[in-house]
């Protein structure tokens, strides 16, 4: 019997005109920054490129997921060997259409963006769902720290991990600092309309937020352009 041939994934870039390293500059840019999509329209402009803003919302609609999820996968294989962590879970409310929904976040001790989880309530159903995704995509943490929400309390008294809860003034402010980002680019989007609509993009801004993030603060300038440079030849090759 002959061995069949792997087949080669098709280029997701196939039907489109324009090249590939201008879309990935576009959601880039609409992403990480907090521009409309006619701001991300006129900065293509005055490089020579002529695109409506129409297009750009298709671009980061169609190819955003695809690149967060690249990068999503690369950082999770580099940290399976760091799964006893420390983690910080907190919620923040988004409106959506004058409703109030809620944003649940993990976060990991070095502010790295775990999980982004949309729901319309935080009682003890829905802090179960989120941290139930949260565990089976990253594995079990040494510590979780929370806030005083009494739904944390209850959820890991199902998900049998109640001992590893720590609740404290202060010790959560590494979640609630990483809350920063979402809520500039929140206000440049003039809100959300809805629930998915919010959830695909949370997921992707984390994303994206995560693997440009070279902690600038923390490091000298050298290091730190070194970490820039490599993200950003990084993000060349996303889906090449």
């Amino acid at each position: 019997m002959s061995r069949k041939s792997r087949a080669k994934p098709p280029c997701p870039f196939r039907y489109f005109h324009s090249a590939p390293e201008v879309i990935r500059m576009v959601v880039m840019l609409y992403v990480r920054y907090p521009l409309s999509l006619r701001n991300v329209e006129d900065l293509l402009f005055e490089r020579g490129y002529d695109l409506c803003h129409e297009t750009v919302r298709l671009w980061w609609n169609r190819f955003g997921p695809m690149f967060a999820g690249e990068i999503r996968r690369q950082r999770v294989s580099r940290m399976h060997s760091f799964r006893h962590w420390r983690w910080h879970l907190d919620e923040m409310y988004v409106r959506l259409n004058g409703d109030m929904v809620y944003l649940w976040r993990a976060v990991d001790h070095e502010g790295e963006i775990l999980e982004s989880y949309v729901t319309r309530t935080r009682d003890k159903a829905a802090a179960v769902a989120f941290m139930k995704k949260a565990l089976w995509r990253h594995g079990s943490p040494q510590a979780i720290v929370t806030d005083g929400l009494r739904s944390y309390g209850a959820a890991m008294d199902e998900l049998g991990n109640r001992k590893k809860q720590e609740v404290g003034r202060h010790l959560n402010n590494r979640c609630e600092n990483s809350h920063l980002p979402f809520r500039r680019r929140e206000r440049a989007m003039l809100r959300f309309r809805q629930m998915k609509s919010l959830q695909k993009f949370a997921s992707v801004h984390a994303s994206l937020h995560n693997h440009f993030n070279s902690e600038r603060h923390l490091v000298s300038r050298e290091v730190y352009k070194e970490r820039r440079s490599a993200a950003l030849a990084e993000w060349q090759i996303l889906a090449s």
